[in-house]
């Protein structure tokens, strides 16, 4: 199996710098923020927006982690056995500017879920999408507001995001399947 490093850890984390910037950009009230990670990746990418939002104002943003199995349209398919996580989202939903956070956004089944498990939890005022890779190749009308790098992926290629959260170094690889 061939593989190539789309990021390493310095150009992610200039990505994580830059969407940070742009939520706080687009978002002039930072005390209105909620940050929520899609597990597993997009809860360590969340956590990382999140402090770099906390540095950068003097608002501490609420931050929450999803677990969308349940909700995906295909879990039947993939597994009879779905491995659930644990939901935590600790504040209140109703009003507050969602930033919604994924590693990488591909046919928009995964966003849809979690789109469908937050509303469980209130009406936010607005969810927006934060992405560290948009590949393409949507099945479903959605756009991420927020994004770290677009690239464009083959039916035989894949992407791994790995985190150090997990044990190993902060790297985007392009895999052949």
């Amino acid at each position: 199996m061939q593989s190539s490093i789309l990021l390493n850890a310095d150009e992610i984390a200039l990505a994580v710098n830059r969407i940070s910037l742009q939520v706080l950009e687009k978002n002039q009230k930072p005390d209105n923020l909620a940050i929520v990670g899609i597990h597993t990746c997009g809860v360590f990418l969340a956590q990382r927006i999140r402090a770099f939002i906390n540095e950068q104002t003097s608002c501490l943003v609420p931050y929450g982690s999803l677990d969308i199995n349940l909700y995906r349209d295909d879990w039947s398919l993939i597994t009879q056995n779905p491995v659930v996580k644990t939901t935590d989202i600790g504040f209140d939903v109703e009003g507050k500017e969602i930033i919604l956070v994924d590693d990488v956004l591909f046919t928009g089944r995964t966003i849809r879920a979690a789109m469908e498990a937050l509303m469980d939890y209130g009406r936010p005022h607005s969810v927006q999408l934060a992405i560290l890779i948009d590949r393409g190749g949507r099945e479903l009308p959605i756009q991420a507001d927020y994004v770290g790098l677009n690239t464009t992926v083959r039916s035989d290629e894949k992407i791994q995001v790995m985190f150090q959260e997990q044990g190993g170094k902060d790297q985007v690889i392009l895999e052949n399947v």
